[in-house]
């Protein structure tokens, strides 16, 4: 899940240097949002398909039942406005806490054609695959070793890193993905429901990519995001 995503970064900017970008360097190809995204789905279906091998060959249990998604279908309106009212109290947060104007996801919104990219992947494939990963396939090992305060904290810790390097591992922006890690934990603990957790996640990512569509003018005033 960590290391993965460099790997098949590293292959793509290859190809696309041999065969698309042959006037550009290397180093700037890899730096294209575009292929990072290509990249880590690719990555994400690797990953994925391990832990599907892993759990129905070896363990010989259906994938969903172990890892206990459980689709909270009575509670999901409830779990996605906790979701938004997540969002607006760590944004709130934000502004108490030192966030870097230049952080390498603002490349991934330079231009309207990424934004656009980066908004579907973060609102589907994306929370999917981190909540399967994070809350249901490692926070149980973790929580059944070290208890569930453990647990929670170093899913959370995991989560916060995974993100890292698009913050630019700014002490700020990390914390707050932290939180945010901590508090999808707390959801998947409580319920019980990996589901759940990702109708929290869903509905947080959805909402600052609808504020960040919206105070953009629908991604063509991108300009408007470092004032």
């Amino acid at each position: 899940m960590f290391v993965t995503p460099f790997v098949i970064l590293a292959g793509v900017a290859v190809l696309a240097h041999l065969l698309v970008y042959r006037t550009q360097a290397l180093t700037e190809v890899a730096q294209k949002p575009s292929l990072a995204i290509l990249s880590e789905f690719l990555a994400y279906i690797g990953v994925l398909g391990f832990m599907v091998a892993m759990v129905q060959g070896k363990y010989h249990r259906r994938f969903y039942e172990a890892l206990r998604w459980n689709w909270p279908a009575k509670i999901w309106a409830s779990l996605a406005a906790l979701g938004v009212v997540l969002l607006f109290a760590l944004q709130g947060l934000g502004h108490l806490l030192p966030i870097p104007k230049d952080l390498p996801l603002d490349k991934f919104f330079a231009h309207p054609t990424e934004a656009y990219l980066t908004s579907v992947f973060a609102i589907s494939f994306g929370p999917f695959m981190e909540e399967v990963f994070f809350r249901g396939f490692l926070y149980p090992v973790l929580a059944r070793r070290w208890g569930t305060v453990a647990g929670v904290a170093l899913t959370a810790l995991g989560f916060g890193l995974l993100h890292g390097l698009q913050l630019g591992f700014a002490w700020g922006p990390v914390f707050i993905i932290f939180l945010v890690g901590a508090a999808l934990t707390i959801v998947r603990a409580v319920t019980g429901s990996v589901g759940a957790s990702f109708v929290v996640h869903v509905a947080y990512n959805s909402t600052l990519s609808l504020l960040t569509f919206v105070a953009t003018s629908g991604f063509h005033h991108l300009e408007r995001l470092n004032q």
